[in-house]
């Protein structure tokens, strides 16, 4: 039944993001990261201690998430809302997804490459990670 749930909650944050962002729209890009804004939070209410956090992040052309590590009790899943994103997770291979393709990160990834695919076309994805509510750092990092 808790899969349902979790399965249910990312089906309504990808309805969100497609309905567009609650916050408004995302601030300019610098053309060298990326730009996060917060599209849905809330706690997951039939299992205790855990929570559902959607972001968008839109990358200008060319532009790139710096490495980065994601929150050790944190399920990913991404969804490429437009353009094409290439991500290495891991030891994985590099691959580019495309609007409307999809994969998953597993607690404490790590994210090598996340970037647009284009130097000339902007993209956008939505992260919905399932986490524990007191983890609210989503991302560290690479040192």
């Amino acid at each position: 039944m808790k899969i349902r749930t979790i399965i249910a909650a990312t089906c309504a944050a990808l309805a969100f993001s497609m309905a567009g962002s609650m916050a408004g729209p995302a601030s300019a890009h610098d053309g060298e990261a990326e730009t996060v804004t917060k599209n849905f939070e809330a706690a997951i209410p039939n299992i205790s201690g855990k929570s559902l956090i959607a972001v968008e992040v839109d990358y200008a052309p060319g532009a790139a998430s710096p490495s980065h590590a994601h929150a050790k009790s944190a399920f990913i899943y991404a969804y490429v809302i437009s353009g094409a994103i290439e991500s290495k997770v891991n030891d994985g291979e590099t691959r580019i997804y495309r609007a409307g393709e999809s994969w998953s990160e597993s607690p404490g990834a790590f994210h090598s490459i996340s970037r647009n695919a284009s130097k000339t076309e902007p993209a956008k994805l939505l992260a919905v990670f399932v986490l524990d509510t007191n983890d609210k750092a989503l991302t560290t990092p690479a040192k």
